[in-house]
C-alpha cells in the first residue's frame, strides 16, 4: 500500500476539526496528517489542542499556500487535500489505493453530498460522479500522486479555485478517477445564503474565474459574501 500523508488547510483550528482528526486517526492509523493554519491568526488563549500524532503548521493565509506549506513537508507517496468541514467515508483509503495502482490515474477524488437534505444539494453531489471543470473541486478531498504534483509545479498559491487549477494541470498528464465512496462536506453556506442564490454565486464566480478573473479579486467577493 502506499504512503499517505493528509493535508488540511483551514482557517483556524476548532474543537469540531479536533474531533474530526481523532477520527481519522483512527480509520487510517499510518497516515501523516498536517494541518496547516494562517500565519496571521490572533491567539485567543483557548486554542484546542490537536491529537498528538498531527503536526500544525502556520502559512500564508489562503487555501493555495497553506496547501503548499504541508506539501513541503509531506513524506507520503500519495497527497490529499481535505477541507476542514468534510469527513471522509468508510474504506476511504482502500479505494483511493485500488485507483492508483493503475499507473494512468494522476488524481482522485470522492463523491460528494452534503450534511443538510435537499432535493437541490442531492441534484448537485449526484454530478459529483463526473469529472469535468463544474465538477470537480477540492471538497471531493483530491488526492494525488506526489511526485506528480512536483512535475507539475505543485498547486498554484491561490486563495481560491487552486483546486480547479490543480484538476487542469493533472487532466494534462494523466487521468483523473472518481471513486465510487462519498465524501459529507458542511452546506452551511447553502444554509446561510439560500441554495439556489449560493449555487448562483458559484456559478457566476468560477464563470469570471474560467474567463481570466483573478483568484485573488474573485476571493475578497468570496470572502466578503461569508
Amino acid at each position: 500500500m502506499p504512503s499517505l500523508s493528509i493535508i488540511v488547510p483551514t482557517r483556524r483550528s476548532s474543537s469540531t476539526l479536533c474531533a474530526r482528526l481523532s477520527r481519522l486517526a483512527r480509520a487510517l492509523p499510518d497516515a501523516q496528517v498536517i494541518v496547516v493554519e494562517p500565519d496571521d491568526l490572533a491567539p485567543t488563549g483557548d486554542e484546542p489542542a490537536l491529537p498528538a500524532h498531527v503536526v500544525r503548521l502556520r502559512a500564508p493565509r489562503g487555501r493555495g499556500t497553506q496547501c503548499n506549506a504541508g506539501v513541503r513537508i509531506a513524506r507520503g507517496e500519495l497527497l490529499m487535500f481535505l477541507h476542514d468541514d468534510t469527513a471522509l467515508p468508510a474504506g476511504a483509503f482502500a479505494a483511493v489505493a485500488a485507483a492508483f495502482a493503475d499507473p494512468r490515474t494522476a488524481m482522485t477524488c470522492f463523491r460528494l453530498r452534503f450534511d443538510r437534505r435537499h432535493w437541490l444539494l442531492g441534484l448537485y453531489g449526484w454530478f459529483s460522479r463526473f469529472d469535468s471543470i463544474w465538477t470537480t473541486f477540492g471538497d471531493q478531498a483530491m488526492v494525488v500522486r506526489h511526485d506528480l504534483l512536483d512535475a507539475v509545479g505543485g498547486l498554484p498559491d491561490w486563495p481560491l479555485y487552486e483546486d480547479v487549477e490543480l484538476a487542469r494541470r493533472m487532466r494534462r498528464i494523466g487521468r483523473i478517477v472518481k471513486l465510487p465512496l462519498t465524501v459529507t462536506t458542511s452546506a452551511v453556506r447553502y444554509a446561510r445564503n439560500g441554495i439556489v442564490r449560493q449555487q448562483l454565486a458559484n456559478a457566476v464566480a468560477i464563470t469570471r474565474f474560467l474567463l481570466g478573473a483573478s483568484p485573488w479579486r474573485l476571493a475578497a467577493a468570496y470572502e466578503g459574501r461569508r
